[in-house]
């Protein structure tokens, strides 16, 4: 395991530096706010990072408390990393920060790589309520939980059980809303977004 290294400034901002400021290290809180995730499945939504440089950042991460790694019971009995508490308190970091790079988006380019869930943090920042939000887009589908205090932000794949709300759009779309060009309730009113349940969710953004 690296030694931890500091800015040995005494300032909180250099601090949280300290623990999250290496490269990958917050993409890899992003992954992990879906919930316990396989390495293999870690590294296959990462494209870029080297083998090596994700297990020293694990390992960094358990060292500093943001995550655990446990063993599934069979038949599973694969390890898998979570977020401790003190990680999924990185939340309203990353929330900020996605808000704050809106800007720097742009149109993608064709090296861009793209997981459907990696529209979960914007199209959250858009929703108000509380309950699951099932999104289906072209590149797949995944699931929201919107004001959650804790556990997984987001998962893969349709939601385990009744939703509150169940919203379709096109790629084009969830991009400007991402980018911060188009909010949800605009897309919704001219169509661009189709929204179907009979939660108070899905209530709330057809009256918009």
């Amino acid at each position: 395991m690296s030694p931890r290294r500091s800015y040995d400034q005494y300032c909180s901002a250099a601090r949280a530096l300290d623990l999250v400021g290496d490269r990958w290290t917050l993409l890899i809180v992003r992954e992990l706010l879906a919930g316990p995730r396989r390495y293999t499945d870690l590294h296959a939504d990462l494209p870029g990072v080297s083998t090596d440089v994700l297990a020293s950042r694990l390992k960094d991460m358990e060292r500093d408390g943001l995550t655990t790694r446990r063993r599934l019971p069979p038949p599973g009995a694969a390890y898998v990393y979570e977020l401790t508490s003190r990680g999924r308190e990185l939340l309203p970091v990353l929330q900020a920060l996605g808000k704050w790079g809106e800007a720097e988006l742009g149109e993608r380019r064709p090296t861009d790589a793209v997981r459907a869930h990696w529209f979960a943090l914007p199209l959250l920042r858009a929703l108000e309520g509380e309950g699951v939000v099932e999104v289906r887009l072209e590149e797949g589908e995944f699931h929201l939980r919107v004001d959650t205090d804790s556990g997984p932000v987001y998962g893969e794949g349709p939601a385990p059980g009744e939703a509150e709300a169940r919203l379709a759009m096109d790629a084009a779309t969830c991009e400007a809303i991402a980018r911060g060009e188009l909010t949800l309730p605009d897309a919704v009113r001219d169509g661009r977004v189709t929204v179907t349940g009979d939660g108070t969710l899905a209530k709330t953004l057809r009256e918009v």
